[in-house]
């Protein structure tokens, strides 16, 4: 466990894993970002969050992701931070993260199998989210 960073709260660690997902590319598009930012503002688990936490968690996360097995480390915070029912939020919002931008790419399925396990989701379960995901994002 890092120990600059010891828990996240259940409202961080929904923070961290959209922008763990936002971070798993070479960098984050513009389109992944505007998505954070309708998430945040528009979904109630968000409701008393500010910017100053959005940068913060931020921080966190690149502090994280800067260690050898950060993410590893990232993932135990996140699952030790939430119940069940919002690690498949959690995962939810990573997805919706990914296709924001409509190119999943193979670091972002990548990422998102590992964040599957570091949730302890089961595979039908993300399955189901990721198609949901997908489908929000199909074109005409």
């Amino acid at each position: 466990m890092p120990s600059t960073q010891t828990a996240f709260t259940a409202q961080e660690a929904l923070l961290a894993a959209m922008v763990i997902m936002g971070a798993s590319g070479k960098r984050m598009s513009d389109a992944e970002i505007a998505q954070m930012v309708r998430l945040v503002r528009d979904l109630p688990a968000f409701a008393e969050t500010t910017p100053e936490d959005i940068a913060r968690v931020s921080e966190q996360c690149t502090t994280l992701l800067d260690r050898r097995d950060g993410l590893e480390d990232a993932f135990t915070l996140m699952r030790d931070a939430l119940p069940m029912r919002l690690r498949e939020t959690a995962y939810l919002l990573a997805c919706e993260v990914a296709a924001a931008d409509g190119d999943v790419m193979q670091e972002e399925l990548q990422l998102l199998s590992n964040l599957r396990l570091g949730l302890d989701l089961e595979l039908l379960v993300a399955g189901a989210i990721e198609r949901a995901a997908r489908a929000r994002y199909q074109v005409l």
